[in-house]
């Protein structure tokens, strides 16, 4: 399966993936998660404005996770997009085009996990901004998204990390 986690940043997505990898019926799928800091390192702009070259970057790691046979994300195609129509920098057309090329990649994850911000505080790890409205723009963003373009498999989980992996599992049985 390919099972793919969005949400707004400092939601937990990352904690909930790591957690995932823990348990013996994920034992044999490959774990990916964001590496902010190198990309960051690499000049690539992150948070509350990104450039298409930036968000090309994005898209392409999302590319190549989908390549993978079993794999759990904490990003996704979604994401990718939710970010590139926040953007300042980028320009409508190019917002359009790029978010409708992506979405005609959603249906290759087999799950969609939709990671709710609700209850969670925003934390600080020295990468990702820790401005609330624009954590609300991202989430808001993503919904619409989600609604607009709807996936076969899309699961919503809150809740502590534990309740958030007992949905998941609920769900897959």
């Amino acid at each position: 399966m390919k099972i793919g986690l969005t949400g707004t940043i400092s939601v937990g997505k990352t904690t909930l993936v790591n957690a995932l990898k823990e348990l013996e019926q994920f034992k044999d799928y490959e774990i990916a998660v964001e590496r902010s800091k190198y990309l960051r390192d690499q000049g690539i702009t992150l948070n509350t404005d990104s450039t298409l070259k930036g968000q090309l970057t994005f898209a392409a790691e999302r590319s190549i996770e989908l390549m993978k046979e079993n794999i759990i994300t904490d990003r996704t195609v979604y994401d990718v997009c939710a970010f590139t129509l926040s953007a300042e920098s980028i320009g409508w057309t190019n917002k359009r085009y790029f978010t409708e090329l992506l979405m005609s990649l959603r249906d290759e994850y087999d799950l969609i996990i939709y990671v709710s911000p609700e209850g969670v505080d925003i934390e600080d790890n020295g990468v990702r901004t820790v401005d609330a409205d624009y954590r609300h723009k991202i989430d808001h963003t993503i919904r619409e998204m989600l609604n607009e373009y709807k996936h076969k498999n899309l699961l919503t989980v809150k809740g502590t990390t534990e309740e958030r992996i007992a949905t998941i599992i609920s769900h897959l049985s």
